[in-house]
Protein backbone atom coordinates (compact mmCIF):
# COMPACT_ATOMS: atom_id res chain seq x y z
CA UNK A 1 0.00 0.00 0.00
CA UNK A 2 2.80 2.41 0.91
CA UNK A 3 4.62 1.73 -2.36
CA UNK A 4 1.55 2.62 -4.42
CA UNK A 5 0.68 5.63 -2.25
CA UNK A 6 4.24 6.95 -2.36
CA UNK A 7 4.41 6.65 -6.15
CA UNK A 8 1.04 8.34 -6.60
CA UNK A 9 1.99 11.07 -4.12
CA UNK A 10 5.18 11.88 -6.04
CA UNK A 11 3.32 11.83 -9.35
CA UNK A 12 0.59 14.10 -7.90
CA UNK A 13 3.17 16.57 -6.63
CA UNK A 14 5.34 16.70 -9.75
CA UNK A 15 3.66 14.99 -12.76
CA UNK A 16 7.20 13.98 -13.66
CA UNK A 17 8.63 10.52 -14.41
CA UNK A 18 12.05 11.96 -13.51
CA UNK A 19 10.99 12.56 -9.90
CA UNK A 20 9.44 9.10 -9.75
CA UNK A 21 12.85 7.74 -10.70
CA UNK A 22 14.64 9.96 -8.18
CA UNK A 23 12.45 8.87 -5.26
CA UNK A 24 12.72 5.22 -6.27
CA UNK A 25 16.49 5.69 -6.45
CA UNK A 26 16.52 7.28 -2.98
CA UNK A 27 14.81 4.16 -1.62
CA UNK A 28 17.32 1.82 -3.24
CA UNK A 29 20.58 3.80 -3.05
CA UNK A 30 21.25 2.89 0.61
CA UNK A 31 20.99 -0.77 -0.37
CA UNK A 32 23.65 -0.16 -3.00
CA UNK A 33 25.89 1.52 -0.41
CA UNK A 34 25.26 -0.47 2.76
CA UNK A 35 23.86 -3.93 1.98
CA UNK A 36 27.30 -5.59 1.86
CA UNK A 37 27.94 -4.24 5.35
CA UNK A 38 24.48 -5.53 6.24
CA UNK A 39 25.59 -9.02 5.23
CA UNK A 40 28.57 -8.83 7.58
CA UNK A 41 26.26 -7.76 10.40
CA UNK A 42 23.87 -10.61 9.60
CA UNK A 43 26.67 -13.16 9.97
CA UNK A 44 27.87 -11.69 13.29
CA UNK A 45 24.68 -11.20 15.31
CA UNK A 46 21.53 -13.23 16.06
CA UNK A 47 19.38 -12.71 13.01
CA UNK A 48 16.02 -12.64 14.78
CA UNK A 49 17.20 -9.85 17.08
CA UNK A 50 18.39 -7.84 14.08
CA UNK A 51 15.03 -8.30 12.36
CA UNK A 52 13.17 -7.14 15.49
CA UNK A 53 15.24 -3.94 15.44
CA UNK A 54 14.87 -3.26 11.71
CA UNK A 55 11.11 -3.87 11.74
CA UNK A 56 10.65 -1.52 14.69
CA UNK A 57 12.67 1.21 12.96
CA UNK A 58 10.65 0.75 9.75
CA UNK A 59 7.61 2.21 11.49
CA UNK A 60 9.20 5.67 11.53
CA UNK A 61 9.31 6.50 7.76
CA UNK A 62 5.71 5.38 7.23
CA UNK A 63 4.48 7.37 10.22
CA UNK A 64 6.44 10.43 9.10
CA UNK A 65 4.92 10.34 5.59
CA UNK A 66 1.43 9.90 7.02
CA UNK A 67 1.73 12.90 9.32
CA UNK A 68 3.33 15.24 6.76
CA UNK A 69 0.81 14.29 4.07
CA UNK A 70 -2.11 14.77 6.47
CA UNK A 71 -0.83 18.24 7.37
CA UNK A 72 -0.47 19.03 3.64
CA UNK A 73 3.12 20.18 4.08
CA UNK A 74 4.71 17.25 2.26
CA UNK A 75 7.26 17.93 -0.48
CA UNK A 76 8.85 15.57 -2.96
CA UNK A 77 12.21 15.95 -1.21
CA UNK A 78 10.70 14.90 2.11
CA UNK A 79 9.32 11.81 0.38
CA UNK A 80 12.80 11.11 -1.01
CA UNK A 81 14.42 11.48 2.43
CA UNK A 82 11.85 9.18 4.00
CA UNK A 83 12.46 6.63 1.25
CA UNK A 84 16.22 6.87 1.85
CA UNK A 85 15.74 6.27 5.59
CA UNK A 86 13.69 3.14 4.92
CA UNK A 87 16.27 2.02 2.36
CA UNK A 88 19.03 2.31 4.95
CA UNK A 89 17.07 0.13 7.35
CA UNK A 90 16.40 -2.37 4.57
CA UNK A 91 20.12 -2.60 3.81
CA UNK A 92 20.44 -4.60 7.02
CA UNK A 93 16.96 -6.14 7.04
CA UNK A 94 17.02 -7.75 3.58
CA UNK A 95 20.21 -9.86 3.76
CA UNK A 96 19.39 -10.77 7.36
CA UNK A 97 15.90 -11.94 6.41
CA UNK A 98 17.21 -13.93 3.44
CA UNK A 99 19.84 -15.70 5.56
CA UNK A 100 17.33 -16.29 8.38
CA UNK A 101 15.11 -18.54 6.24
CA UNK A 102 17.38 -21.56 6.42
CA UNK A 103 17.71 -21.21 10.22
CA UNK A 104 13.94 -21.53 10.50
CA UNK A 105 13.40 -24.59 8.30
CA UNK A 106 16.74 -26.26 7.62
CA UNK A 107 18.52 -26.91 4.32
CA UNK A 108 16.13 -29.67 3.20
CA UNK A 109 13.15 -27.31 3.04
CA UNK A 110 14.83 -24.09 1.95
CA UNK A 111 13.41 -24.14 -1.62
CA UNK A 112 9.84 -24.32 -0.35
CA UNK A 113 10.60 -21.74 2.33
CA UNK A 114 11.94 -19.25 -0.21
CA UNK A 115 8.93 -19.85 -2.44
CA UNK A 116 6.48 -19.44 0.45
CA UNK A 117 8.27 -16.25 1.47
CA UNK A 118 7.80 -14.99 -2.09
CA UNK A 119 4.16 -16.11 -2.00
CA UNK A 120 3.50 -14.14 1.18
CA UNK A 121 5.17 -11.05 -0.26
CA UNK A 122 3.46 -11.27 -3.62
CA UNK A 123 0.10 -12.13 -2.10
CA UNK A 124 0.37 -8.81 -0.30
CA UNK A 125 1.30 -7.21 -3.63
CA UNK A 126 -2.05 -8.33 -5.03
CA UNK A 127 -4.22 -7.20 -2.15
CA UNK A 128 -2.25 -4.15 -1.03
CA UNK A 129 -2.19 -2.13 -4.28
CA UNK A 130 -5.88 -2.75 -4.92
CA UNK A 131 -6.77 -1.59 -1.43
CA UNK A 132 -4.34 1.32 -1.84
CA UNK A 133 -6.01 2.47 -5.05
CA UNK A 134 -9.43 2.43 -3.40
CA UNK A 135 -8.10 4.02 -0.20
CA UNK A 136 -6.48 6.87 -2.11
CA UNK A 137 -9.68 7.45 -4.06
CA UNK A 138 -12.01 7.43 -1.03
CA UNK A 139 -9.91 8.21 2.08
CA UNK A 140 -6.80 9.96 0.78
CA UNK A 141 -3.13 9.09 0.52
CA UNK A 142 -2.25 9.38 4.27
CA UNK A 143 -4.43 6.36 5.14
CA UNK A 144 -2.04 4.06 3.27
CA UNK A 145 0.95 5.32 5.24
CA UNK A 146 -0.75 4.97 8.63
CA UNK A 147 -1.94 1.43 7.86
CA UNK A 148 1.60 0.48 6.84
CA UNK A 149 3.04 1.91 10.07
CA UNK A 150 0.58 -0.16 12.12
CA UNK A 151 1.32 -3.33 10.14
CA UNK A 152 4.87 -3.60 11.50
CA UNK A 153 3.48 -4.28 14.98
CA UNK A 154 2.12 -7.62 13.77
CA UNK A 155 5.50 -8.51 12.25
CA UNK A 156 7.31 -7.68 15.49
CA UNK A 157 4.91 -9.87 17.51
CA UNK A 158 5.42 -12.77 15.07
CA UNK A 159 9.22 -12.51 15.26
CA UNK A 160 9.12 -12.32 19.06
CA UNK A 161 7.15 -15.58 19.22
CA UNK A 162 9.28 -17.40 16.64
CA UNK A 163 11.54 -20.27 17.68
CA UNK A 164 14.39 -20.37 15.16
CA UNK A 165 16.28 -23.63 14.67
CA UNK A 166 19.60 -22.59 16.14
CA UNK A 167 21.72 -19.50 15.65
CA UNK A 168 24.69 -19.85 13.28
CA UNK A 169 27.83 -18.81 15.13
CA UNK A 170 30.62 -17.16 13.14
CA UNK A 171 34.12 -16.39 14.40
CA UNK A 172 35.19 -13.03 13.01
CA UNK A 173 38.61 -12.63 11.41
CA UNK A 174 38.21 -8.89 10.87
CA UNK A 175 35.90 -6.88 8.65
CA UNK A 176 38.05 -7.00 5.51
CA UNK A 177 38.95 -10.68 5.85
CA UNK A 178 35.34 -11.61 6.57
CA UNK A 179 34.13 -9.71 3.52
CA UNK A 180 36.81 -11.17 1.23
CA UNK A 181 35.83 -14.73 2.21
CA UNK A 182 32.41 -14.10 0.76
CA UNK A 183 33.87 -12.54 -2.38
CA UNK A 184 36.26 -15.48 -2.83
CA UNK A 185 33.38 -17.96 -2.66
CA UNK A 186 31.53 -16.14 -5.44
CA UNK A 187 34.67 -15.82 -7.60
CA UNK A 188 35.20 -19.57 -7.41
CA UNK A 189 31.64 -20.39 -8.54
CA UNK A 190 31.05 -19.44 -12.20
CA UNK A 191 27.41 -20.56 -12.17
CA UNK A 192 26.59 -18.18 -9.33
CA UNK A 193 28.44 -15.43 -11.21
CA UNK A 194 26.19 -15.98 -14.25
CA UNK A 195 23.06 -15.80 -12.10
CA UNK A 196 24.26 -12.57 -10.49
CA UNK A 197 25.08 -10.99 -13.87
CA UNK A 198 21.59 -11.59 -15.26
CA UNK A 199 20.00 -10.25 -12.06
CA UNK A 200 22.19 -7.16 -12.43
CA UNK A 201 20.84 -6.54 -15.96
CA UNK A 202 17.26 -6.90 -14.75
CA UNK A 203 17.93 -4.54 -11.85
CA UNK A 204 19.50 -1.88 -14.08
CA UNK A 205 16.97 -1.81 -16.94
CA UNK A 206 14.12 -4.24 -16.21
CA UNK A 207 12.83 -3.75 -12.68
CA UNK A 208 12.78 0.08 -12.86
CA UNK A 209 9.60 -0.19 -14.95
CA UNK A 210 7.75 -0.52 -11.62
CA UNK A 211 8.62 3.05 -10.61
CA UNK A 212 7.18 4.31 -13.92
CA UNK A 213 3.82 2.55 -13.63
CA UNK A 214 2.09 5.74 -12.37
CA UNK A 215 2.88 7.30 -15.77
CA UNK A 216 1.30 4.36 -17.62
CA UNK A 217 -1.74 4.45 -15.33
CA UNK A 218 -2.19 8.22 -15.65
CA UNK A 219 -1.06 9.13 -19.17
CA UNK A 220 -1.08 5.97 -21.32
CA UNK A 221 -4.20 4.22 -20.03
CA UNK A 222 -5.92 7.17 -18.28
CA UNK A 223 -7.02 4.97 -15.37
CA UNK A 224 -5.81 7.06 -12.41
CA UNK A 225 -4.94 5.67 -8.97
CA UNK A 226 -7.30 2.70 -9.36
CA UNK A 227 -5.55 1.74 -12.60
CA UNK A 228 -2.18 1.93 -10.87
CA UNK A 229 -3.46 -0.41 -8.19
CA UNK A 230 -4.68 -2.87 -10.84
CA UNK A 231 -1.36 -2.78 -12.71
CA UNK A 232 0.71 -3.47 -9.60
CA UNK A 233 -1.85 -6.04 -8.47
CA UNK A 234 -1.72 -7.87 -11.82
CA UNK A 235 2.03 -8.15 -11.52
CA UNK A 236 1.46 -9.54 -8.05
CA UNK A 237 -0.98 -12.16 -9.38
CA UNK A 238 1.67 -13.50 -11.73
CA UNK A 239 4.30 -13.37 -9.01
CA UNK A 240 2.09 -15.19 -6.50
CA UNK A 241 1.30 -17.88 -9.06
CA UNK A 242 5.02 -18.43 -9.58
CA UNK A 243 5.81 -18.55 -5.87
CA UNK A 244 2.99 -20.96 -5.02
CA UNK A 245 3.94 -23.18 -7.95
CA UNK A 246 7.54 -23.47 -6.77
CA UNK A 247 6.46 -23.98 -3.14
CA UNK A 248 4.09 -26.79 -4.16
CA UNK A 249 6.78 -28.57 -6.19
CA UNK A 250 9.44 -28.12 -3.52
CA UNK A 251 12.13 -29.25 -5.98
CA UNK A 252 12.46 -27.26 -9.19
CA UNK A 253 14.42 -30.01 -10.92
CA UNK A 254 16.52 -28.59 -13.76
CA UNK A 255 17.01 -25.27 -12.03
CA UNK A 256 19.19 -23.55 -14.62
CA UNK A 257 16.88 -24.39 -17.51
CA UNK A 258 13.90 -23.16 -15.50
CA UNK A 259 15.71 -19.88 -14.72
CA UNK A 260 16.49 -19.38 -18.42
CA UNK A 261 12.84 -19.86 -19.41
CA UNK A 262 11.60 -17.61 -16.62
CA UNK A 263 14.01 -14.85 -17.57
CA UNK A 264 12.87 -14.93 -21.19
CA UNK A 265 9.22 -14.78 -20.11
CA UNK A 266 9.85 -11.67 -18.03
CA UNK A 267 11.82 -9.98 -20.80
CA UNK A 268 9.30 -10.58 -23.59
CA UNK A 269 6.44 -9.56 -21.28
CA UNK A 270 8.20 -6.28 -20.50
CA UNK A 271 8.58 -5.51 -24.21
CA UNK A 272 4.94 -6.42 -24.90
CA UNK A 273 3.74 -4.23 -22.04
CA UNK A 274 5.61 -1.22 -23.37
CA UNK A 275 4.02 -1.63 -26.81
CA UNK A 276 0.46 -2.25 -25.59
CA UNK A 277 -2.21 0.43 -25.74
CA UNK A 278 -5.01 -1.73 -24.33
CA UNK A 279 -5.38 -1.68 -20.55
CA UNK A 280 -6.75 -5.20 -20.05
CA UNK A 281 -4.17 -6.75 -22.36
CA UNK A 282 -1.48 -4.91 -20.44
CA UNK A 283 -2.78 -6.40 -17.19
CA UNK A 284 -2.40 -9.88 -18.67
CA UNK A 285 1.08 -9.19 -19.98
CA UNK A 286 2.30 -7.65 -16.75
CA UNK A 287 1.00 -10.72 -14.90
CA UNK A 288 3.18 -12.91 -17.15
CA UNK A 289 6.11 -10.60 -16.40
CA UNK A 290 5.49 -10.96 -12.67
CA UNK A 291 5.48 -14.74 -13.05
CA UNK A 292 8.75 -14.70 -14.97
CA UNK A 293 10.59 -12.38 -12.61
CA UNK A 294 9.59 -14.16 -9.40
CA UNK A 295 10.21 -17.58 -10.95
CA UNK A 296 13.72 -16.49 -11.86
CA UNK A 297 14.48 -14.77 -8.56
CA UNK A 298 13.04 -17.50 -6.33
CA UNK A 299 14.88 -20.26 -8.16
CA UNK A 300 18.09 -18.18 -8.22
CA UNK A 301 17.75 -17.50 -4.50
CA UNK A 302 17.34 -21.18 -3.64
CA UNK A 303 20.17 -22.14 -6.01
CA UNK A 304 22.53 -19.76 -4.20
CA UNK A 305 21.35 -20.66 -0.68
CA UNK A 306 21.91 -24.36 -1.26
CA UNK A 307 25.36 -23.75 -2.78
CA UNK A 308 26.70 -21.49 -0.01
CA UNK A 309 28.03 -22.66 3.36
CA UNK A 310 26.24 -21.60 6.56
CA UNK A 311 28.96 -19.31 7.86
CA UNK A 312 29.06 -17.31 4.59
CA UNK A 313 25.32 -17.14 3.94
CA UNK A 314 24.76 -13.60 5.21
CA UNK A 315 27.60 -12.21 3.11
CA UNK A 316 26.70 -14.05 -0.10
CA UNK A 317 23.03 -13.13 0.28
CA UNK A 318 24.08 -9.52 0.80
CA UNK A 319 25.71 -9.68 -2.66
CA UNK A 320 22.44 -11.14 -3.98
CA UNK A 321 20.59 -8.23 -2.37
CA UNK A 322 23.16 -5.82 -3.79
CA UNK A 323 22.69 -6.90 -7.41
CA UNK A 324 18.93 -7.50 -7.02
CA UNK A 325 18.04 -4.27 -5.20
CA UNK A 326 21.20 -2.22 -4.78
CA UNK A 327 21.64 -1.60 -8.51
CA UNK A 328 18.02 -0.51 -8.89
CA UNK A 329 18.77 3.14 -7.89
CA UNK A 330 21.19 3.37 -10.80
CA UNK A 331 18.60 1.81 -13.08
CA UNK A 332 15.82 4.05 -11.74
CA UNK A 333 17.94 7.12 -12.40
CA UNK A 334 18.81 5.98 -15.93
CA UNK A 335 15.23 5.04 -16.77
CA UNK A 336 13.86 8.22 -15.21
CA UNK A 337 16.14 10.39 -17.33
CA UNK A 338 15.40 8.35 -20.47
CA UNK A 339 11.66 8.52 -19.82
CA UNK A 340 11.90 12.30 -19.47
CA UNK A 341 13.93 12.66 -22.69
CA UNK A 342 12.47 10.08 -25.09
CA UNK A 343 9.14 9.19 -23.46
CA UNK A 344 8.21 6.54 -20.90
CA UNK A 345 6.97 3.93 -23.38
CA UNK A 346 10.09 4.27 -25.55
CA UNK A 347 12.34 3.89 -22.50
CA UNK A 348 10.58 0.71 -21.37
CA UNK A 349 10.66 -0.66 -24.93
CA UNK A 350 14.43 -0.25 -24.96
CA UNK A 351 14.66 -1.90 -21.55
CA UNK A 352 12.67 -4.88 -22.84
CA UNK A 353 15.03 -5.32 -25.80
CA UNK A 354 18.10 -5.24 -23.52
CA UNK A 355 16.56 -7.78 -21.12
CA UNK A 356 15.68 -10.10 -24.01
CA UNK A 357 19.26 -9.95 -25.31
CA UNK A 358 20.75 -10.69 -21.87
CA UNK A 359 18.27 -13.53 -21.24
CA UNK A 360 19.09 -15.12 -24.60
CA UNK A 361 22.82 -14.98 -23.84
CA UNK A 362 22.19 -16.70 -20.50
CA UNK A 363 19.98 -19.35 -22.14
CA UNK A 364 22.50 -19.93 -24.93
CA UNK A 365 25.32 -20.46 -22.42
CA UNK A 366 23.15 -22.96 -20.60
CA UNK A 367 22.43 -24.90 -23.79
CA UNK A 368 26.09 -24.92 -24.81
CA UNK A 369 27.04 -26.15 -21.36
CA UNK A 370 24.68 -29.07 -21.87
CA UNK A 371 22.78 -28.28 -18.63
Amino acid sequence: MQSVAQGWLVYSLTKSPLYLGIVAAAASLPILLFTLAGGLIADRFPKRNLLLATQALSILPALLLGVLTSLKVITVWQVALSAALLGTINAVDIPTRQAFLIEMVGRAHVVSAIALNSAAFNGARIIGPMIAGLSIAYFGIPACFFINAASFIAVIIALAKMDARGEIKVKSEGIVADFMRGVHFIRMNREIQGVFLLIAVYSLVGLPYISLLPVFAGEVFHQGAKGLGYLVGASGVGALTAALGIAARGNIGDNKKFMAIAGLCFSFALLSFSLSKTFWFSLCVIAVGGWGMVSYLASANSFIQIAVTDELRGRVMSVYSFVFLGLVPVGNSIMGVLAEKIGTTNAITGAGVVCIAASMVYARKYIRAGG
